[in-house]
């Protein structure tokens, strides 16, 4: 059984490395740059060498290897590439709504390569975003890490392979609705919800020792033992309490979150982000201390009755906590200016230039796993870059170029007008959506459980 897990291993090791060898991975030097390294402060008049998709070195008065394109970037700042944790961008569908439980099912099979959303995020200078499974479900599907490889048609090339895998978890009205008032089952409170967790973590439990059992008794000679049948949901589930998945939670409420914090403490789960949190400021100490921090709004609340109350201190709060806080979009449109959402933590918080840059940069990359290979200009990290007119925490701030593994994917001055890569034969122009407040995606694929409910409700007036 060893030797089949040690070549099972081998082969994911090698197919990821035959992934990425297929990605490009470009080679450039930004000279004369005000560099925001985020991580080890601000760089004056500053270089950049990218070789291979490497930051390979920073500082002054460096030389470009031959074939190596050099930009001028006087008179300009220079930032790591943006990272969004909470998007549905480039996904063809959201929700799995048919049960409180789809551990098993998983993002990066519906990933969509053609959405021009990907590249809308890169003139907003976000080069990787954390494309989710929906919030219809306690416990949702996989989710998948996007590196906005713009122009590839093929899904594998903008997953980022070596990201960790990470999963979605939802809170409160969300489940309800779906499961309680639209199929008729379990949950339909928030009680209900607790259940289901706890029940779902009790049987992957059982499901566990049912294997060590199994194992133990057919490494003995002459066993007869039989191998219990294989559950993708149980073992996705048994994966979360040996700690190699990240939960990345839905939430509104204080008193839900700290349930999940109670939850996760029984279970020994200490990767646990939790996403929204709008009342995170009530237990701000709590997620501080047990979880990997939270992904919140910058100031968007009100938009329903369980998130009527909320506050835009609410990331500044987090973070002065010691919790680790990252802004998101959870929104198309949004995504692309990220470094406006960031700098309202310096109007509503105080927050300096690094705290409000690492919210939308390096804390998120911690909270994906991914810190150690993005969210910061550093020697040794992958070179996702953004260079910016004007401060990027100015309303004035227009991104200019962005880049992906030293590749550049936007260029506000060279790109063709019309990005997209598939067009539609009987669409003149696209959709145009006008709304006020929050239009997420998180409950797509689910419209249909409502509709016999809505029409009863409007019979009965």
């Amino acid at each position: 059984m060893k030797k089949v897990n040690y070549f099972l291993a081998a082969l994911l090791g090698l197919s990821i490395q035959f992934a990425s060898a297929q990605v490009k991975k470009g080679s450039v030097l930004i000279k004369n740059a005000t560099v925001l390294t985020v991580t080890e402060g601000t760089l004056e008049n500053s270089d950049v060498l990218v070789q291979d998709g490497i930051i390979k070195k920073v500082g002054h008065n460096l030389n470009a290897p031959n074939g190596v394109t050099t930009i001028d970037a006087t008179g300009k700042y220079l930032m790591p590439g943006i990272i969004d944790a909470h998007s549905h961008l480039g996904l063809d569908v959201v929700n799995e709504a048919t049960s409180p439980i789809v551990a098993e099912v998983r993002m990066k099979d519906v990933v969509n390569p053609y959405e021009v959303g990907i590249y809308r995020a890169l003139a907003g200078g976000v080069t990787i975003s954390h494309a989710m499974h929906g919030s219809a479900n306690v416990i949702g599907g996989q989710n998948a890490t996007l590196k906005h490889r713009w122009g590839s048609t093929d899904p594998a090339d903008i997953i980022m392979q070596e990201a960790p895998r990470t999963i979605k978890f939802a809170l409160g009205e969300n489940p309800t609705r779906v499961h309680g008032r639209g199929n008729g089952i379990q949950p339909r409170t928030r009680m209900g919800v607790e259940a289901i967790l706890r029940n779902g973590f009790n049987e992957a439990i059982q499901y566990k020792k049912a294997w060590t059992e199994y194992n133990a008794a057919s490494s003995q000679k002459g066993s007869t033992a039989m191998a219990p049948v294989h559950n993708e949901r149980l073992q996705i589930l048994s994966d979360i309490l040996d700690g190699k998945i990240i939960i990345h939670c839905h939430s509104y409420r204080a008193d839900e979150i700290y349930m999940l914090i109670n939850v996760a403490r029984d279970f020994g789960i200490t990767k646990l982000v939790f996403q929204h949190t709008n009342e995170g400021f009530k237990v701000a100490p709590e997620i501080a201390e047990y979880t990997m921090g939270a992904s919140v709004f910058a100031d968007w609340w009100a938009y329903k009755f369980e998130v009527y109350y909320s506050t835009a201190y609410n990331a500044a709060i987090l973070t002065e906590n010691g919790a680790i806080t990252s802004i998101n979009s959870d929104d198309a449109e949004l995504i692309r200016h990220l470094y406006h959402e960031a700098a309202k933590t310096q109007r509503y918080g105080g927050m300096t230039d690094e705290q409000a840059l690492s919210m939308i940069t390096i804390n998120p990359a911690k909270q994906l796993g991914i810190a150690d290979k993005v969210g910061s200009i550093e020697e040794g990290k992958q070179g996702d870059l953004v260079i910016f007119e004007g401060h990027p925490l100015s309303s004035y701030a227009v991104p200019q170029m962005t880049f992906v593994d030293g590749v550049k994917y936007f260029d506000i001055k060279e790109d063709a007008d019309d990005q997209r890569m598939k067009v539609s034969p009987t669409e003149m122009v696209e959709p145009v959506m006008v709304y006020g407040g929050h239009d997420s995606r998180c409950m797509q694929d689910t419209e249909h459980l409502f509709e016999t409910t809505e029409s009863l409700f409007l019979l009965n007036q």
